[in-house]
């Protein structure tokens, strides 16, 4: 293969600027940052432009027609918080240059009756059962944990290690912040059993907590990382807990928007924006969630502030699943560009915003091979014109796209 030079941008390595320097991607990989471009080498001149990692979405539920989407936008990875994208039923995604590569937690355990059931009518059929979003996963179905009591989530961890679960999510949800309070949840000694089960695999674990009660438990359980940012005003109970424990949190500020009315019309609206999405995914994304329009968005921009002053792990996410209005406000791909703007809102620098998305999410999911611009990690790269670092939403002028050196079409 011949080598590509990307001369002339700026470069942004996933943690800091490099300033303007030259990086050489042969056979897949990253194999010079820095020096001149070798004779014979193909050159991709990005003057004017911004060299970034691939980014990383930290939440979603996906399936190629998405990861396809996603790619698009410059997401070179989703990272599933609830699906069917284990290792032993992926094997397309991660050959199949023309699709984001995935990792999954598989289904998460939740009592029956419980979070998500709520958010979905008695006669839905998801798409990708033979439905828009294309056919169904290859394999067997995937596994449906059981969280009942302490001894069957322990069954069920062993099951989700076995069939090939990268990291365990844990649903931690009474449905108040849906409009369905009153919802079986999982209760503290199963909690805890699942999370020491999981544990004792070495797999990460994962809550989805939308309150402060829920973040509690978790947080006593031993979670490593947070789906989510609970949608009331942070408390100095709930900060200690967080960064004592060294939590990770993925806040998916845009998830907590769209739960309280607002909508991506805004982003939909952007050219940039609107020349990559199909009428499905502009429906989707100019409507919202709104279940719980009692909240203020400014308390989760507040909370995050406060996260990231503490020191605490930020990790840039959507929650974006199917393209279905009553699941609005999100789109894959370009949500998570909408993700970097509200962290920007909510006061990081841009430079901060950024690392969410690539060298931070890559290294507590222990990814690598990816996440940052160095030698011998993987080719996966976003040139964009301008400069993110100063302007966040640069991130969407898309110039080209590697996937394992192998350049995509956006």
């Amino acid at each position: 293969m011949t080598v590509t030079a990307i001369t002339g941008a700026r470069v942004f390595d996933g943690e800091k600027s490099l300033g303007v320097t030259t990086v050489l991607i042969d056979d897949g990989r990253i194999v010079g940052v820095g020096g001149d471009a070798p004779a014979g080498a193909e050159i991709v001149d990005g003057t004017g432009a911004t060299l970034l990692p691939g980014l990383i979405d930290a939440h979603v539920h996906t399936s190629p027609p998405s990861l396809a989407m996603a790619l698009r936008f410059g997401v070179t990875t989703e990272l599933e918080m609830q699906g069917t994208n284990t290792r032993d039923r992926r094997a397309r995604a991660g050959e199949d240059d023309t699709l984001a590569d995935v990792r999954s937690a598989g289904f998460g355990l939740t009592p029956p009756g419980g979070h998500p059931s709520e958010l979905f009518p008695p006669d839905f059929k998801r798409p990708g059962a033979g439905g828009p979003e294309g056919g169904k996963p290859a394999g067997e179905p995937p596994y449906q944990p059981d969280a009942t009591s302490p001894e069957a989530a322990v069954a069920s961890v062993r099951q989700l290690a076995a069939r090939g679960s990268d990291y365990v999510k844990f649903m931690i949800d009474d449905g108040s912040v849906e409009g369905h309070p009153g919802l079986p949840m999982l209760d503290q000694a199963t909690l805890n059993a699942g999370v020491a089960e999981a544990k004792k695999y070495g797999l990460l674990t994962i809550a989805h907590a939308l309150t402060i009660d829920a973040t509690r438990m978790a947080m006593e359980a031993g979670i490593d990382g947070l789906a989510h940012v609970f949608v009331e005003p942070c408390t100095e109970e709930i900060l200690a807990m967080i960064k004592d424990a060294d939590a990770f949190v993925v806040p998916c500020a845009v998830l907590n928007a769209s739960l309280m009315g607002h909508t991506g019309s805004d982003l939909a609206d952007d050219p940039r924006v609107a020349s990559r999405l199909d009428e499905g995914w502009d429906k989707t994304l100019r409507s919202s969630f709104n279940c719980y329009p009692q909240g203020d968005i400014q308390d989760v921009l507040d909370t995050i502030k406060i996260f990231h002053d503490a020191g605490i792990d930020l990790l840039a996410g959507t929650d974006v699943s199917v393209p279905v209005p009553f699941l609005g406000g999100l789109a894959h791909g370009a949500s998570l560009h909408h993700e970097l703007q509200f962290l920007v809102r909510a006061g990081l620098t841009p430079a901060h915003a950024l690392r969410a998305a690539t060298a931070t999410t890559a290294r507590r999911f222990a990814l690598a091979d990816r996440g940052r611009i160095a030698d011998g990690l993987r080719a996966d790269l976003l040139l964009v014109d301008g400069d993110p670092t100063t302007t966040i939403a640069d991130t969407l002028s898309t110039r080209a796209i590697w996937r394992r050196g192998n350049r995509v079409a956006a």
